[in-house]
């Protein structure tokens, strides 16, 4: 549920996609989870993350095969076995249906509640609250402290807590990657977060979906509990395999047609991809619903 009193559904186009960093920041941000963690090890067994108050179990109860669709941009009617909606629009009766929340940054229709609490947002050294470039009405969250991550818990939990009780199955946290993007920010503390989100998530009866961060697949798994992964352009950039790896067949994916063009791959390639998720369709970037201009949808 959104902060805001009539709260809008969140309109995607996304931004151009960046692809998962193999450097030094990519190694602070494991290292963020090592301290958080623990050395603990796991594999995709029903023990409890580390770091996480609830046990997760062996393996997701994301349906494996039939048709897909990420309605982010509106709904489209049709029998789908799994959709990825915005909270405001519910879930699809008889799917397994996925909430998107924001869990890193504000919503464009709730940035006066966020500024009406400024020590929950991240700040430049002018002063001024960051915003995302690529999302200019996006503010960023600041968990850099316990005391800052009870605040924002505070915010978001409820949300997450909507989706539970509004029926839907799992629930997607947007911009893990948020400590790639803005160096001002405690990776440990973005990934404590995390955590807090998958235990609350998990006690309100929820699977939690890894958003993108291919980087962070292994400890977004064993350490932070995270169930499964939704995926955008991981067969344009390559990164298919690492969700694989570790959430098994457990995800599903998103190509757009122009990320596909500029890497030079073919939609069928993708399909074509061992790798690949059970479940992978091509969405035009606007994600616009079915019978209005624009829209275009093809499953693996």
């Amino acid at each position: 549920m959104s902060l805001a009193a009539e709260p809008a559904p969140r309109i995607v186009p996304t931004p151009p996609r960046r692809p998962a960093s193999t450097g030094a920041s990519a190694c602070v941000l494991l290292l963020a989870v090592a301290l958080l963690t623990g050395c603990g090890s796991g594999d995709d067994g029903g023990t409890s993350g580390a770091g996480t108050g609830v046990d997760r179990p062996a393996s997701s109860g994301l349906p494996r095969s039939g048709a897909f669709d990420y309605q982010l941009g509106g709904v489209s009617d049709g029998e789908f076995a799994v959709v990825v909606r915005d909270p405001a629009d519910g879930p699809l009766p008889g799917a397994y249906s996925i909430c998107y929340v924001n869990g890193f940054q504000t919503q464009p229709d709730e940035a006066e509640v966020w500024m009406a609490h400024p020590e929950l947002l991240l700040h430049a050294a002018d002063g001024a609250a960051v915003v995302d470039p690529d999302w200019p009405d996006e503010l960023v969250l600041d968990p850099s402290t316990a005391v800052r991550r009870e605040g924002i818990l505070a915010l978001i939990g409820p949300e997450i807590d909507a989706c539970a009780e509004t029926g839907f199955d799992a629930v997607e946290l947007d911009n893990l990657d948020v400590a790639e993007r803005f160096d001002q920010l405690d990776p440990a503390g973005v990934l404590a977060l995390a955590g807090d989100y998958v235990d609350r998530a998990h006690a309100a009866g929820l699977e939690v979906a890894q958003k993108n961060a291919a980087e962070l697949a292994p400890a977004a798994r064993t350490e932070l509990g995270f169930d499964l992964a939704v995926v955008e352009e991981c067969g344009a950039y390559d990164e298919c395999a690492a969700y694989r790896e570790v959430y098994g067949e457990a995800f599903v994916q998103i190509e757009y047609p122009d990320s596909l063009a500029a890497q030079g791959v073919t939609f069928a390639a993708v399909c074509a991809d061992a790798d690949r998720a059970p479940l992978t369709v091509l969405r035009d970037r606007d994600l616009v619903p079915a019978g209005e201009p624009g829209h275009l949808r093809e499953q693996c």
